[in-house]
């Protein structure tokens, strides 16, 4: 893994405002920024969570090993873990404004909304017709109780960040 990587995955904290709770929440403003042409290099398939990549897994570890972010894990009140990534060195270059938006809009969005957000716009960018109903389909408990409807008001939120790839449209 080279140093550029973990660069990559400590700039992706700094723009979310030099903290970000949950490796999924990472995972998912990645992927927004590549996904809109604010970020490269970065490649996503599907998994549970939606759009994930092993390489931003590895270089988030790398960074925190070169000290440039710290992960620390804490217990979850429904038993699990989750992680929260800080950023503890300045990275000696300046942020892009039209990133950090879009990073710090995403950091601080509900985790489930956000992760069927970029969930639908995973499956639009592949090609679905339907995205937010086959993002409905794939995560059905997370998508009840009015949560798909807040996702999609997201969606909207975030698509007005004028990123240099243009959102797709997706009802």
């Amino acid at each position: 893994m080279s140093r550029l990587t973990a660069l990559k995955a400590a700039a992706l904290v700094r723009d979310a405002g030099g903290r970000v709770v949950g490796r999924t929440r990472l995972q998912k403003i990645a992927y927004l920024l590549t996904a809109t042409g604010l970020e490269s290099g970065v490649s996503f398939s599907y998994k549970h969570y939606g759009p994930y990549s092993e390489e931003l897994a590895n270089a988030t570890r790398e960074a925190d090993l070169m000290g440039l972010i710290s992960e620390t894990e804490q217990q979850a009140s429904w038993g699990g873990t989750y992680s929260t990534y800080t950023l503890q060195k300045n990275l000696g270059q300046d942020a892009v404004p039209v990133r950090q938006e879009l990073a710090a809009l995403a950091a601080s969005a509900d985790a489930i909304e956000l992760e069927l957000a970029a969930t639908a716009l995973f499956l639009a960018k592949e090609g679905h017709s339907s995205p937010w109903a086959e993002t409905a389909r794939r995560k059905p408990e997370k998508a009840s109780g009015g949560r798909l409807e807040k996702a999609q008001a997201l969606y909207g939120q975030l698509s007005k960040v004028k990123t240099p790839s243009a959102w797709p449209r997706i009802d």
